[in-house]
């Protein structure tokens, strides 16, 4: 049975004609009726299934506004590492100890970062992050020598672009709480890390089919885009 909020919601709107995100968002704030902060989602269905390969898209951007969650982050690596990470306010700092409990299923954390000599020991734990996307991979920035970067990087507003085997893509820009202007530029940064992806892929057309935005408890709108990705 549906809520007396969500009948109080307009309906249909994914068939309204595609609008820009600057007109949308008023519409979609105007949804977000919880008594919690909404986040201010977007899903992308792109063209993954080409005629010769398959694409799959996964890349990382940083929201320049943030995306006002608080991430914990796990750092696993060597002695020398430990302070660097504890300094750039890791939640978890280890090594073969972290390991351990990570092998057991102590999974208390949302990013795990690890330098490389470290990453041997984590690969045989895929049974266990990898369901969870949880394992640490080079071209996420998550294997690094650089702890202090990754780990200010994810806290700062670092979000994944990672589509799934039907070509969806979802993640949030924000929170209803942003300002418009903080929201937008999210959305073009994710916008730009799509199209930065998109020359590293053989794919034939456009890769991005449709745009939805939408609020946790609301509707969706369709996003019209300025240009072809």
């Amino acid at each position: 049975m549906k809520s007396k909020r969500y009948k109080k919601l307009p309906e249909n709107t994914k068939e309204l004609p595609s609008e820009k995100i600057e007109t949308l968002l008023k519409s979609v704030k105007s949804n977000c009726n919880a008594k919690f902060d909404e986040s201010i989602d977007i899903s992308f269905r792109i063209n993954n299934k080409q005629k010769k390969n398959e694409i799959n898209l996964r890349t990382v951007v940083n929201l320049p506004g943030g995306t006002g969650k608080s991430i914990k982050v796990a750092v696993v690596c060597e002695d020398d590492k430990l302070n660097e990470a504890k300094e750039a306010n890791a939640d978890l700092v280890g090594g073969d100890d972290l390991v351990e409990k990570i092998k057991n299923g102590d999974l208390n954390f949302e990013k795990l970062i690890c330098t490389p000599s470290m990453m041997i020991k984590l690969s045989k734990l895929g049974k266990v992050l990898g369901p969870k996307g949880l394992m640490p991979n080079p071209k996420l920035g998550t294997v690094t020598n650089d702890i202090a970067k990754a780990v200010k990087e994810a806290k700062a507003g670092q979000v994944e672009i990672r589509n799934d085997k039907d070509g969806n893509i979802g993640l949030s820009i924000g929170k209803k709480s942003f300002d418009d202007e903080k929201l937008i530029k999210n959305y073009n940064a994710v916008l730009e890390a799509i199209e930065k992806e998109k020359s590293n892929l053989t794919i034939k057309g456009d890769l991005v089919k449709q745009i939805f935005i939408t609020s946790t408890m609301g509707v969706s709108y369709k996003i019209k885009l300025d240009k072809s990705i």
